[in-house]
């Protein structure tokens, strides 16, 4: 079968097409056909910093939507030939893909296989950080950062529709500022200037909760954008810098508070939990109140181009590969 694997760590370029064997399933396992391959940033990150790579030779992909071509020993509940979406540990960018069975979802009727490969990360993500985590009351107000990425598409229409009083995102252009106004934004602001805007947006309340995937100091200034008993929910670490520390003098005097999510650490140590987040998560799309556009979408050979659309920043919504021809 074809996979991509990349055997030392840089640019987009070290991504080569392979011939290897069909895996087989083992036991609580399953193996799909896949049809497509979603295409995120921790990818990226795998590539040129290492990041979550145990070993080279390493195969990216963590979310593949497919059929199951063969189930292992002891696996029960799903079959050969079902349309399933799957979040994997890496892999996904290959024709088959070998798959826990904790996390395969069968697909929500209705939903089509190009359309569930955007699911696995980035929908139950943004449900978990806005309401099991992040505990978002109706009336409440939303910052989000990165607002027109795929996690912050998803987050501004969930926020919408659970009733937020107002919904900001910060975007780095203004191309982003638009694809972020037409998913639930009422006004985007940029990274420089963002606790001002906020302040300002707000009458100098501040916002009830923050979305943080940057760190370091946008982390630090998000905390300083919070209203009295703001929360901040940390789920990525894309400044490259010093991971964040907070303690009593950031928290006590305003009854701030600060949280963090892992899907993929979630999926490791409570997969049974990751489920039911899923399950709740997917409905969204199912019954038509989250749509993800799918902004670019690539053949497998051409993992990476989409590595450097999405690296050059300039991306929104989701980016796919297609894996079956």
């Amino acid at each position: 079968m074809r996979a991509i694997e990349f055997q030392e760590y840089g640019a987009p370029e070290v991504l080569k097409m392979v011939q290897t064997d069909l895996p087989e399933p083992g036991p609580g396992q399953v193996s799909i056909d896949a049809a497509y391959a979603g295409v995120n940033f921790a990818d990226l990150k795998a590539r040129a910093e290492g990041y979550r790579v145990r070993s080279l030779p390493f195969r990216p992909g963590l979310e593949v939507s497919g059929r199951i071509r063969a189930v292992g020993p002891g696996v029960e509940g799903l079959r050969p030939g079902q349309e399933v979406a799957a979040l994997v540990d890496s892999g996904a960018y290959a024709e088959v893909v070998v798959a826990e069975t904790a996390t395969v979802f069968p697909l929500p009727q209705g939903l089509d296989l190009r359309t569930a490969a955007t699911l696995p990360t980035v929908v139950p993500t943004a449900h978990a950080l806005l309401h099991e985590v992040g505990r978002l009351r109706a009336g409440e107000s939303v910052l989000v950062h990165g607002a027109a990425g795929g996690i912050g598409t998803v987050a501004g229409q969930l926020a919408r529709a659970a009733g937020a009083g107002a919904v900001y995102g910060v975007v780095s252009s203004t191309a982003k500022a638009a694809h972020a106004l037409k998913h639930g934004y009422d006004e985007v602001f940029t990274p420089d200037t963002f606790p001002d805007d906020v302040r300002r947006a707000t009458d100098g309340r501040g916002v009830d909760l923050v979305l943080d995937p940057v760190g370091g100091d946008t982390l630090r200034r998000g905390l300083d954008s919070l209203a009295v008993f703001g929360r901040l929910v940390s789920f990525g670490n894309a400044s490259g810098e010093e991971p964040w520390q907070v303690g009593q003098p950031e928290l006590y005097a305003q009854g701030r508070s600060v949280g963090g999510f892992s899907i993929l650490t979630l999926a490791r140590t409570a997969p049974e939990a990751l489920r039911t987040l899923a399950e709740r998560a997917f409905r969204t799309v199912a019954d038509g109140t989250v749509s993800l556009p799918v902004t670019a979408e690539f053949p497998l050979a051409e993992a990476a181009e989409a590595h450097r659309l999405m690296g050059g920043r300039g991306s929104t919504g989701k980016l796919l590969l297609r894996v079956a021809d």
